[in-house]
């Protein structure tokens, strides 16, 4: 999928139908705004739907896909990673000191981590308002999908992801070098949205099957079924040390030790405008970790790493980074048969009070640690299980667009949040579902 075409000083019409061209080749669709004779002025983009063309449908109703190239120098290639996190999942104990790691002595692992990827978005003017990160200048270029990824899925061919060792980024589209964008060191904001799954977008674009494989389709079919953005498949074994104080307490005796998890959060959203770690050691705005944007370079190809985070729905904050739990989970399962394996979802969550949680007898549970926790988010809570919503209201008339209801809106919440740049590049979170902002 190696996008090279220059849009300066041609009519809209050729450049529709280059795009088309682009479309045939790759499934996947491109909107650019037309510049005025590269002079810098703005006027309105042409936007170029996916037709299918080329597409070839296989197992799922999903397209055949196939892997871009590297654009070479001036161009950006788009990647997705859920880092080596989504590919080992989360040992406990932890292998080293400070791993991250659940730590009420889960030992958690994930067979698949799906998502839909859609709507790539470069824009001008990354820092156009210094205090509201949801501001950019008008869209440049639009890259369409969609594309299904798991992102529990490995393969030696893949990139080394942007978040150290072990981690793997699977590319997914590639823009080659355009006079749309200088190599000056302008940087151009970055975005893109998780999508509900689908075989085919309302506007008729076919989804991109990127290596999902046959298990991984039967769960993709049950997403679209249930309206799922994200679907973790998993186990989850305790494997705390009993020689921990607190670790195990009476109130666990009757839960499973070992939990499946099938959780759906119904949960699309628009990632604005991220923060980019490649732009280190440059000075950020104040109050976010890296400098805004993209910026593409005379000599080489860039990488836009979609990072999806899996930790954000253990949290038990809404401050980012909290400490992960998975005893909120398995507690939804207490008193289940122990000579089965229970399996959690996300629905048996819906109307437990995330601020006085239960476990499904109803029994009251306190927090739980088995190994000492990270305190440099938030002090160690201790007590009675309540999850910390910070300044994020409480619904009002069971209305989840005015506020967190239950757990069940309080976790999806923090999994909204999950979607960054180039591994830790905070986005803004447009959140397209009823939800607080």
């Amino acid at each position: 999928m190696d996008f090279g075409f220059t849009l300066c000083n041609l009519p809209p019409k050729e450049i529709l139908m280059r795009n088309r061209t682009t479309v045939a080749q790759g499934a996947a669709a491109i909107m650019f705004a037309s510049l005025a004779s590269c002079s810098g002025s703005r006027t309105s983009g042409e936007t170029i739907e996916n037709s299918g063309a080329g597409c070839v449908v296989g197992a799922g109703g999903l397209c055949s896909f196939h892997p871009p190239s590297d654009p070479g120098p001036g161009g950006i290639l788009f990647a997705a990673s859920g880092e080596v996190l989504a590919l080992t999942g989360y040992p406990f104990p932890p292998v080293n000191m400070g791993d991250p790691a659940f730590v009420d002595g889960w030992d958690v692992h994930f067979a698949r981590l799906l998502v839909t990827v859609d709507n790539i978005r470069l824009s001008s003017n990354p820092d156009e308002s210094p205090g509201d990160q949801s501001q950019t200048g008008p869209v440049l270029a639009k890259v369409l999908g969609p594309w299904a990824i798991d992102l529990a899925h490995g393969d030696p061919s893949y990139l080394s992801g942007k978040g150290g060792p072990g981690e793997e980024a699977v590319p997914i589209a590639s823009l080659s070098h355009s006079s749309a964008f200088d190599t000056n060191g302008t940087r151009y904001a970055f975005g893109f949205d998780l999508i509900e799954a689908t075989t085919q977008t309302v506007d008729g674009r076919p989804t991109m099957n990127v290596n999902v494989d046959a298990a991984g389709l039967a769960d993709y079919q049950e997403m679209m079924q249930f309206q799922c953005s994200v679907l973790y498949v998993g186990t989850a074994t305790f494997k705390g040390d009993p020689g921990f104080s607190g670790c195990t307490d009476p109130e666990h005796a009757n839960w499973p030790t070992t939990v499946n998890f099938r959780l759906c959060f119904k949960s699309p959203a628009s990632y604005v405008n991220c923060q980019n770690p490649d732009n280190d050691p440059a000075t950020a705005f104040p109050n976010e970790e890296h400098q805004r944007g993209v910026a593409f370079k005379s000599t080489q190809s860039v990488i836009a790493q979609i990072t999806v985070h899996t930790d954000h729905p253990f949290w038990d904050s809404v401050l980012h980074d909290s400490p992960a739990h998975f005893d909120q989970f398995a507690a939804r399962v207490a008193g289940q048969d122990a000579g089965t394996t229970p399996t959690v979802t996300l629905d048996m969550t819906k109307g437990v009070d995330y601020t006085a949680y239960t476990d499904a007898l109803g029994n009251p549970i306190n927090w739980r640690y088995c190994i000492a926790p990270p305190t440099d988010v938030h002090p160690r809570f201790t007590g009675p299980m309540a999850f910390d919503p910070q300044s994020v209201p409480t619904c009002t008339n069971g209305n989840s667009g005015t506020g967190l209801c239950d757990y069940y809106d309080y976790t999806t919440y923090n999994q909204s949040t999950q979607g960054h740049l180039n591994s830790d590049g905070l986005c803004f979170v447009k959140r397209n579902y009823p939800s607080p902002p």
